[in-house]
């Protein structure tokens, strides 16, 4: 039903004809000033004047639109923004650092109106910095997800809410877990195989992702945890692969050829370890029995090859981070800060080891377009009991 407001009167009696600025004849009751604003007001506050604009933000996505984690890490947000009735537009940087750059920059220069009220982004390639400074003054609020900054680069931006008060804090998953956890389960899988070389001892090729990114090195730092936690066990070379399937098979022909007792290739993404499998069967050697892989992220060719044994060890899970970062903005936009109870710079666990039947049911659950995930229940705002965020990937999984 429509709601027809009271024309203003401009006669001084309580009910007179009323032509005022031009209106037609009309009888009308005089309604003091006071009271009209008044009941505007209450009439905003009941939404009876329209629909509250929707809370909107962006998503500077670092990887390629054609790449299956940060595919799935943006499919997992529109589920989360569409669960929690926020706005979502995402920006692909298709794996190129300088357009992430871009786009932070025309997000700012938009017209007030059209900016959204909040960015997600990471700090992907070291791209953190610059974009904080990129987009400070327009009124933006930051969260970044993903990946945080570290090190050196802290000097130039300090923590969230201190040089930059519109950073409001990070999410990261605990990135050394995948490092170890899929190490670990290396190990262990080789030492029941036999795998070791002449010398009595397990032989490990690492393939890392790029030398910049903080999630790249906490991997890494995951994987040298599990070698200097396993004495039967060497490390014959690292070499980095930026992520790249192509450029994982091109480093491993060579790879096979000059490390003939590695056995164990552990890989710091799923695509790399692709690559890497590729060359060794190249070599005649079987994955899965031969040589065994490891790799990181949740593809359903990853999937698949866990269920095959193609895959000895993958670790997944914190491609929801965006989704997380967005359970978050959406308390923070409602007036509930998550600062005080969670701080500032979250490093949360994330990953978990897929076994077989584990990823069958991974793929039944976030199989399709059509998949339907309630983020509802991990809001602190509408569930009030709630004293800490329990992000759990395993918990959608059941």
């Amino acid at each position: 039903m429509a709601l027809r407001l009271p024309r203003p009167c401009y006669c001084t009696c309580p009910f007179k004809p009323c032509r005022g600025k031009g209106q037609t004849l009309s009888w009308i009751p005089v309604v003091p000033a006071a009271l009209y604003r008044l009941f505007l007001l209450l009439l905003i506050a009941l939404g009876l004047l329209g629909p509250a604009q929707a809370v909107s933000v962006t998503f500077i996505n670092p990887g390629r639109s054609n790449e299956a984690y940060w595919v799935a890490a943006a499919s997992a947000m529109v589920q989360a923004a569409r669960s929690l009735g926020l706005q979502l537009e995402v920006k692909f940087a298709e794996r190129d650092h300088l357009k992430a750059l871009e786009i932070a920059a025309s997000l700012a220069a938009r017209p007030v109106a059209q900016r959204p009220d909040y960015v997600v982004f990471s700090n992907d390639y070291a791209t953190g910095p610059e974009i904080l400074r990129l987009l400070n003054g327009s009124g933006i609020k930051a969260m970044m997800a993903f990946s945080g900054i570290h090190g050196a680069d802290r000097r130039l931006t300090g923590g969230p809410r201190e040089k930059y008060d519109f950073w409001l804090g990070t999410l990261e998953p605990r990135a050394e877990d995948a490092g170890y956890l899929t190490a670990k389960m290396l190990i262990e899988k080789g030492r029941a195989a036999q795998l070791r070389g002449a010398d009595g001892l397990l032989h490990v090729i690492a393939i890392a992702g790029d030398r910049s990114t903080p999630s790249s090195a906490a991997r890494n730092a995951g994987l040298q945890r599990a070698l200097a936690e396993a004495s039967d066990v060497v490390l014959d070379q690292i070499v980095y692969a930026n992520w790249s399937r192509e450029t994982a098979l091109n480093k491993s022909r060579w790879l096979v050829r000059r490390h003939p007792d590695a056995r164990l290739v552990w890989a710091g993404s799923d695509q790399m370890a692709f690559g890497a499998m590729q060359a060794w069967r190249e070599h005649a050697d079987v994955p899965g029995k031969d040589v065994l892989f490891s790799g990181v992220n949740t593809s359903t060719e990853a999937l698949k090859a866990v269920r095959s044994g193609e895959l000895s060890a993958l670790a997944g899970g914190h491609f929801m981070a965006g989704a997380w970062a967005l359970v978050m903005i959406h308390d923070h936009a409602k007036g509930r800060d998550f600062a005080p109870s969670e701080g500032l710079e979250l490093v949360l666990p994330m990953f978990i080891l897929f076994t077989p039947p584990l990823a069958e049911r991974f793929m039944q659950r976030f199989a399709g377009d059509h998949t339907v995930l309630d983020f509802r229940r991990y809001s602190r705002v509408l569930n009030p009991r709630l004293t800490h965020y329990d992000f759990d990937v395993g918990d959608l999984l059941r």
